[in-house]
């Protein structure tokens, strides 16, 4: 059944506005998987902050040029899914082709290629090379741990300063009283 015209702009305006949200999508193929998978699929993208829909391509084509997106027209074809990555697309592309694997779909389900940052159209090896990019949070761990290294370092030299002085002091101390003592002695 065709769909109205009013739905075709309304699809195509939520493609916009996802578009607008993300940094990148990845474009899958997929005949005959389930719901169930589908559902799966959708919990693991949206788990990484992304969002999955089954679009149709030519809405989302143009939905691609009302957003000034590149428009990688060779992978927008057949049944054409999206995992928007909204935050995340490296993990997002992560989960994807993780959950291809481990559910052994590679029959079904096949990425196709994707875009990322709007402008950089990739092919399937090149959403498989975002993935294995460290995801959001692993950066923002790793960042931190570089801020934090140098004052960590810092924190120690003073701790061992003032643990030389303590040192120091308490030799003196206890050197002074071994003096005293051997007057009384005397």
């Amino acid at each position: 059944m065709p769909i109205s015209r009013e739905r075709k702009e309304e699809l195509v305006a939520q493609y916009v506005e996802l578009l607008g949200q993300s940094n990148g999508f990845a474009i899958i193929s997929s005949e005959g998987i389930s719901v169930p998978k589908t559902q799966q699929l959708r919990k693991k993208i949206y788990d990484e902050g992304g969002k999955y829909l089954v679009a149709k391509n030519t809405l989302f084509r143009i939905a691609l040029e009302q957003a000034g997106w590149d428009i990688p027209t060779e992978v927008l074809t057949g049944r054409t899914a999206v995992a928007f990555g909204m935050e995340n697309f490296p993990g997002v592309a992560k989960a994807v082709i993780k959950f291809i694997d481990d559910e052994d779909l590679e029959e079904k389900m096949e990425v196709q290629g994707g875009v990322m940052g709007g402008t950089d159209v990739l092919d399937a090896a090149g959403v498989k090379t975002v993935s294995e990019l460290p995801t959001l949070p692993e950066l923002q761990a790793q960042i931190i741990g570089l801020l934090v290294q140098p004052s960590q370092n810092l924190v120690n030299i003073l701790y061992n300063a003032e643990a030389g002085v303590v040192n120091v002091l308490q030799a003196w101390l206890d050197k002074d009283s071994d003096d005293s003592g051997d007057e009384d002695a005397a």
